[in-house]
């Protein structure tokens, strides 16, 4: 070793660090422990080798483990704290001691020969994993030269042994259970960076037995820890590059046993470790997925054992629990829009501002909490628990574990630990009223804006008092005084007033009655029962009708109803206008609207038909043919689509379609113009438009609206 090299001073906890250490000491030892660290990587193998061996004396090792240890614990932190933040010269120092430290490690595990047991333990490689990461650890340790690797596995070994007699002594309650978690997770920061080390935890069947026995105990994070650890170790075994399938594929035969023991127990199936690792962890798909590689073929043992893995994992996928593997589809995140319109602050909120307005929503199981902690510590102030307990997830244990063990952060471990929440609201409020009544620069009068009315006698205040009033200044004074008054400058001009009467035309005013009698879904008959129209008018409205439509069917063609002046001089329409008191024009419009409505034409004809008293001969009820068939040469009934069964009594065979034998089919449309059947086709197909799509029931919902959406 190097006579000039002074020793390392170990990296202190963090108690030391915020209790004995003050910011500007701080510095300087980061400086020192930088400048030492690169001291020593530039120093040769032989001494640096020496320096390791003589560890009392320089200190190399123990400086290494504690600064492992500290950056595991507190993060970043560690090298900063402080409250102040750090310099970029002090930030730039921590970030170069940091990647000193691990060249420095790197160094002195490649060595040939092991170096101290300390740097080889599990504990400083799971912390070493933890803060490096994956990528630059796992080269270090997948490169350890055969000598030290086996000290490491050693040390594993000894962990090995102690996790399995705690994990089956633990469902008894004899065994540490607290202490299989706390090293349950530390080692699993080692197993996903080191799969060798999984691989020897997994080695036999004692450790996976373990680890289903404790699963049993009915505690959160122990399970989880449990679950995380076997699923590293699993899948560890098929990292390259040199995956252990052979020892994978026994491991999932042992997982799939247990499973089914597990079922034959009391408890439930969906209780166990391999349901639980199946449905949280990705454990099946990866396994599958590299199982599947074409670059996993060249591996010792790859093609056979793959080929019994396959199967062992769609065995297991059967121990999934309902519902698991399913994930929703990721939700479209809405941007929210700053416009602005947030509360403005007076002043930044503080530390103190924020925990309070935490503290003002209270859950009543967080203050049974703060209660149980009180209970331990009664001197410590119900605002100082409630701050740990935001610090620690409201995990009651974790938060009396560090105080018990001294290790609370910095900002945690320097406030105020009589501080109560009424308190600090007090405080709050005092710093609010403090921060309110501090005085402030008189702000810049708003700028004056201009109108019509500057400069008149009310903005000047030149106005005589007595020309103020509130509201009307004459408010009992009439329109007829107005009028009356011919001097008065408000008097309205007389002239002005005719002359708007004048140019008034009363016929604007008059109501159009155009669409009255308009209906969109079929022609409404105003004059049906129940109408809106009196009884007297109904009367005199029927009597016009009959009177007309007994004019109407009289006189052939409706000549009586002709737009003509022969017509109109005539006796007949004389003895119309008489009798309906009608003009010609509403007579032969009445005709023209007959015309254009053949249900009121049907009405008409119904009531001008009704038995008064003479009927001699009952009318045929049954339906016939239309008179345009009268002519058929055969001279027998015509039928809907030619002969149904031939004749009556005859055979039952014969046509049935429509244009066939003698019916009604008989004849098309399209035919020829000057054909008899044509033009007798063309003409039923004219008369039954009516009773065809919906036509009547349309007529009939006019009518019922008409009678104002009432039956009868």
């Amino acid at each position: 070793m190097d006579s000039a090299l002074p020793p390392f001073a170990p990296f202190p906890d963090s108690a030391a660090r915020r209790q004995q250490i003050g910011p500007d000491d701080w510095a300087l030892y980061l400086t020192s422990w930088r400048a030492l660290t690169v001291a020593y990587l530039a120093l040769s193998d032989a001494k640096f080798a020496a320096a390791l061996t003589k560890d009392e004396q320089t200190g190399v090792s123990s400086f290494l483990v504690s600064f492992a240890r500290a950056l595991a614990e507190s993060g970043p932190a560690a090298l900063a704290p402080f409250s102040p933040p750090p310099s970029p010269a002090q930030e730039e120092t921590a970030t170069s001691l940091k990647k000193t430290v691990f060249l420095l490690t790197a160094r002195a595990l490649r060595l040939p020969k092991p170096p101290p047991a300390a740097l080889l333990a599990w504990e400083h490689l799971a912390d070493l994993s933890r803060v490096y990461g994956r990528r630059r650890t796992g080269h270090v340790l997948a490169t350890l030269p055969p000598a030290s690797v086996g000290v490491a596995e050693a040390s594993l070994s000894a962990l090995k042994k102690a996790l399995i007699r705690n994990m089956e002594d633990g469902p008894s309650g004899k065994g540490d259970t607290r202490a299989v978690e706390t090293r349950l997770l530390r080692v699993n920061y080692l197993v996903s960076v080191w799969p060798a080390a999984g691989a020897l935890l997994l080695t036999g069947s004692d450790y996976l037995d373990a680890l289903c026995a404790c699963f049993v105990i009915m505690n959160p994070p122990l399970r989880r820890a449990i679950v995380t650890n076997l699923y590293v170790c699993l899948i560890g075994l098929t990292e390259p590059p040199t995956p252990r399938y052979s020892l994978l594929s026994d491991l999932l035969y042992a997982v799939r046993g247990a499973a089914e023991e597990h079922k034959k127990g009391p408890l439930r199936p969906s209780d166990s470790l391999v349901a639980e690792l199946v449905s949280v962890t990705p454990l099946l798909q990866q396994i599958r997925q590299r199982a599947e590689a074409p670059s996993s073929s060249g591996a010792t043992g790859a093609g056979t054992s793959t080929n019994r893995i396959l199967p062992i994992l769609e065995d297991l996928v059967k121990f999934r629990k309902p519902g698991s593997g399913l994930s929703l589809p990721p939700g479209r995140l809405k941007r929210k829009i700053d416009k602005g319109k947030a509360a403005a602050q007076t002043s930044a909120p503080t530390a103190a501002a924020t925990d309070t307005a935490a503290t003002q929503q209270l859950h009543p199981h967080k203050l049974s909490q703060i209660a149980v902690v009180q209970d331990l510590f009664p001197d410590l102030g119900s605002a100082f628990v409630a701050k740990l307990l935001d610090a620690y997830d409201d995990d009651t244990e974790q938060v009396v574990a560090h105080l018990l063990e001294g290790t609370l952060p910095a900002h945690l471990d320097s406030a105020d630990r009589s501080e109560n929440l009424r308190d600090a609201a007090t405080t709050i409020d005092n710093q609010h009223a403090a921060t309110a009544m501090a005085p402030r620069a008189t702000p810049p009068l708003p700028p004056g804006r201009r109108n019509i009315f500057d400069g008149d006698e009310l903005d000047e205040l030149s106005l005589q008092t007595s020309k103020l009033h509130f509201g009307k200044s004459a408010a009992s004074t009439t329109a007829d005084d107005l009028l009356a008054d011919g001097s008065s400058a408000k008097a309205p001009n007389k002239a002005a007033i005719w002359s708007a009467l004048a140019a008034f035309d009363s016929d604007d005013d008059e109501r159009d009655d155009t669409y009255d009698a308009a209906d969109v879904g079929g022609t409404v008959d105003a004059s049906a029962p129940g109408g809106t129209t009196g009884a007297d008018g109904d009367d005199l409205h029927a009597a016009n009708d009959q009177t007309l439509y007994a004019a109407y069917m009289a006189t052939p063609n409706a000549a009586v109803f002709q737009r003509d002046a022969a017509t109109r001089r005539s006796a007949a329409r004389a003895r119309l206008r008489d009798e309906t008191g009608m003009t010609d024009e509403a007579i032969e419009g009445w005709a023209v609207m007959l015309a254009r409505n053949p249900q009121q034409r049907r009405r008409l004809e119904l009531q001008s038909s009704a038995f008064g008293g003479e009927q001699t001969q009952l009318a045929r009820t049954s339906w016939r043919a239309s008179d345009h068939d009268d002519d058929n040469d055969d001279g027998e009934a015509p039928t809907r689509g030619g002969y149904r069964g031939g004749y009556r009594g005859g055979y039952r065979g014969g046509g049935r379609g429509r244009g066939s034998g003698n019916g009604r089919g008989r004849g098309n449309v399209a035919g020829p113009t000057g054909d008899k059947d044509t033009q007798q086709a063309r003409n039923r197909k004219e008369a039954n438009k009516g009773s065809r799509a919906n036509h009547n029931r349309r007529d009939q919902r006019a009518k019922k609206m008409a009678r104002g959406g009432f039956p009868g």
